[in-house]
């Protein structure tokens, strides 16, 4: 659908939160409506300083989550009466943030996300498997470790794991984990062997963590194996977008593992089909992103995740075709849902230079596909056409630095991604 006329469109849009995060977002609502949203942070960051996508309300490092709710508010009340007004973010702590003082803001702004209960039921990736089970969808074969049972005698951190080594660890719930410390603390461990298992485990207990833990066999295959699903569920329970790609390359930082950094998007329609049974079984609301994985042995599709949110990345869908923000917009300012769209339009996204993607990329056909795809149809947010020259220098010297920090931490593919 083409953009709007640069022109106002009778409503606001706040995001919380800063980077990449937020700047998708911001740029689907430029792109569609013509509109410049407001972007509230706590650190300002020079992305979000110098978009045209977006204003920017900085609260400071130091502000708390009360000072965040009290600048919404404040902003709010600068608006002319009977403005409505979309409050959105793109980072779980947020999401909490929003939730928490959800009261409050829906006094001011239209939230389009889960409950409480929901949300707390979704986060924990533990839980996420166990209703994917209930509606046999594919998952991971998972040890859960409750830290918070270490000195119940039939505690399970000291049992071996029912698999060969290496395996996967991570935390079940991401903000929980977010808060903890300790020597070594990534996002997601690949643990080589017994021994090296067991030093997170006491790890874990002597940085206090209280969580649940997961440990998972090790589903084999490059990035090119997992695959990014974005939908959106409208707050009268219609399933209105659905899109998904295959990760060519993410990120292999240890505070950014797992992160992807290039996609195709195409047609899979039984990871699409699973991704709705999901969210029509859990009563969802707003959007949501799946983490998936294929198991190259098998062709199993193992549903890793879901964050409650749109997803860094979801400028892949924008650049497919279909702008995310005509969603919530005709859900939450129009009271009405679109058909659903199924994007299935071949985009190479990437923030991340071609010669670096292909070099990652070891299946001849897929390589020829994103050579093909990347002719016509390449996309970078950095690089959306109205942005200035500062952004263009930017995704320059950010690909630059990628190539510095693959070389570093991931000098060639591995059969498993690590």
């Amino acid at each position: 659908m083409p953009a709007a006329s640069p022109t106002d469109p009778g409503f606001d849009v706040v995001v919380l939160g800063a980077g990449l995060n937020s700047l998708n977002l911001t740029i689907a609502f430029h792109q569609q409506y013509g509109m410049r949203c407001t972007t509230v942070v706590r650190i300002p960051v020079a992305m979000n300083e110098r978009t045209v996508t977006s204003d920017l309300l900085v609260l400071g490092a130091d502000a708390s989550d009360e000072d965040m709710r009290d600048a919404l508010i404040d902003l709010a009340s600068q608006r002319p009466a009977g403005r409505p007004a979309l409050l959105l973010t793109n980072a779980d702590s947020l999401v909490e943030v929003i939730d928490r003082f959800r009261r409050d803001l829906e006094q001011h702004y239209l939230l389009a996300q889960v409950d409480a209960q929901l949300l707390s039921r979704l986060a924990d990736k533990a839980e996420f498997a166990e209703i994917c089970e209930e509606l046999g969808i594919g998952t991971v074969p998972t040890v859960i470790v409750d830290f918070s049972r270490t000195t119940e005698p039939d505690w399970n951190g000291g049992e071996e794991l029912p698999w060969s080594y290496p395996v996967v660890g991570k935390a079940a719930n991401t903000a929980e984990y977010h808060h903890v410390q300790f020597p070594g603390k990534k996002k997601v461990f690949f643990l080589e062997t017994a021994a090296e298992q067991q030093d997170l485990v006491r790890r874990l207990r002597e940085s206090g963590f209280t969580g649940r833990f997961l440990f998972q066999e090790l589903i084999e295959g490059d990035d090119t194996a997992q695959r990014s699903i974005t939908a959106y569920r409208s707050s009268r329970g219609e399933v209105t977008l659905l899109c998904a790609a295959q990760v060519l390359l993410g990120e292999h930082t240890p505070e950014a593992l797992g992160r992807p950094a290039a996609m195709i998007t195409g047609d899979f329609p039984t990871l699409t089909a699973a991704a709705e049974r999901f969210l029509d079984a859990v009563d969802y609301v707003g959007f949501a992103n799946f983490d998936v994985k294929i198991d190259p042995r098998t062709g199993r599709e193992c549903f890793f995740e879901i964050n409650p949110r749109i997803g860094r990345n979801n400028y892949y869908v924008t650049a497919a075709g279909e702008s995310v923000a005509r969603h919530v917009v005709e859900d939450r300012v129009h009271g009405r849902d679109l058909e659903q769209v199924v994007v299935t339009a071949p985009v190479l996204y990437t923030i991340l230079p071609l010669r670096l993607v292909l070099r990652y990329v070891r299946d001849p056909a897929l390589a020829e596909r994103v050579r093909r795809v990347a002719r016509t149809r390449l996309r970078n947010p950095f690089r959306y056409g109205p942005e200035g020259l500062w952004m263009r220098a930017y995704s320059v010297v950010s690909g630059l630095n990628f190539v510095r920090k693959y070389r570093a931490v991931y000098p060639r593919p591995t059969d498993t991604g690590f």
